[in-house]
């Protein structure tokens, strides 16, 4: 008979249409085909067809039982070989000899790669959203985008990070996604003192804006807050250098919120002044009445057009690149008048 099938591979791949891992979360494992056996006539059995399991993109892909980060799928359509399949065997045909021509002997296949993984998914954003509890990040996403977070007056609301896709340009259907500029921006759950350590929701949201290219610092300014604007911004600044320098060097914009509920404004403008004085962009705005935000949008959009996209790393372990990727056109915001 003839040789044996190689067994499939398993690999993951980043789908741009998955945005969560919860199809994980209770099917964990995962078998690939075995290859068939050799046939009569020397013929080859068939190998066993490779298992691609989607994955958004973002996950970082790590060893359970090592530690090691196997892979970074930071593009649509990247792929990674995680556990190769098995060889085939050898058939009788190869024991052969002239004096034995119908030999019973064969040699098995070896075993494929049994592996315990970890998926960790980062979210990807142009833009992240960062400030304290009540801040206000939640209620612009959710004017500039299509976002829907749930807003409420207490603190952390935001439990989970939401994506929205902003056009910078105002526009709307076809028009507005052709000539429009478009970005993503993160409303991260809010940032406390200690978040480095763990303190509030802790350092699980903060490894979510490593990859974004800008930050846009939310400081509620208004009567209802009893806080220290300039100290909130220090404190934030602070926790994101502890996490991480890289993370604290990113372009920032602060923005003062909630003006239609500020009628002394000596706070906001020592955070004004403060900000010019550290050539740090600044706004103000009303999400509530809209007052500023598309002002805000557009400067946003061109501070972005300003910092470059830095070219993911291919982290394939079978050394093939990225394959193609279909990717849906965003959703076009509508802004306030």
């Amino acid at each position: 008979g003839g040789d044996g099938g190689n067994g499939a591979s398993v690999y993951l791949e980043a789908n741009p249409h998955d945005n969560t891992l919860l199809r994980y979360r209770f099917n964990r494992e995962f078998r690939a085909e075995r290859g068939r056996h050799g046939e009569g006539s020397n013929c080859t059995g068939h190998s066993g067809a490779d298992m691609f399991l989607q994955v958004p993109v973002g996950t970082l892909i790590f060893d359970d039982d090592t530690g090691e980060t196997l892979a970074d799928l930071a593009t649509p359509g990247q792929r990674v070989l995680v556990a190769r399949g098995g060889r085939g065997g050898r058939g009788n045909q190869h024991f052969a000899k002239p004096w034995h021509q119908a030999p019973r002997e064969h040699e098995d296949g070896q075993p494929g790669e049994e592996r315990h993984l970890r998926l960790e998914l980062k979210l990807l954003a142009d833009a992240g959203l960062v400030g304290f509890p009540n801040a206000g990040k939640s209620t612009l996403i959710s004017v500039i985008s299509a976002a829907r977070p749930k807003v409420a007056n207490y603190p952390f609301t935001t439990l989970e990070p939401h994506l929205g896709v902003v056009n910078a340009d105002g526009g709307s259907g076809n028009a507005g996604r052709e000539f429009g500029r478009t970005f993503v921006v993160a409303d991260l759950p809010g940032l406390i003192e200690g978040a480095h350590e763990g303190a509030g929701l802790g350092i699980r949201f903060l490894r979510h804006i490593e990859r974004t290219r800008l930050l846009v610092h939310l400081i509620d300014t208004s009567e209802a807050s009893d806080r220290d604007p300039i100290r909130d911004h220090e404190i934030i600044c602070g926790e994101l250098r502890a996490f991480s320098e890289s993370l604290a060097a990113k372009p920032m914009i602060v923005v003062a919120t909630k003006l239609d509920a500020t009628t002394d404004r000596s706070r906001l403008e020592a955070l004004r002044d403060f900000c010019r004085s550290r050539e740090l962009g600044f706004r103000s705005i009303s999400a509530a009445t809209g007052e500023g935000v598309r002002e805000l949008v557009r400067v946003m959009a061109d501070t972005l057009d300003q910092i470059p996209r830095e070219a993911p790393p291919v982290s394939e372990a079978d050394g093939k690149g990225p394959g193609p990727a279909r990717v849906t056109e965003p959703q076009a915001a509508k802004f306030p008048s």
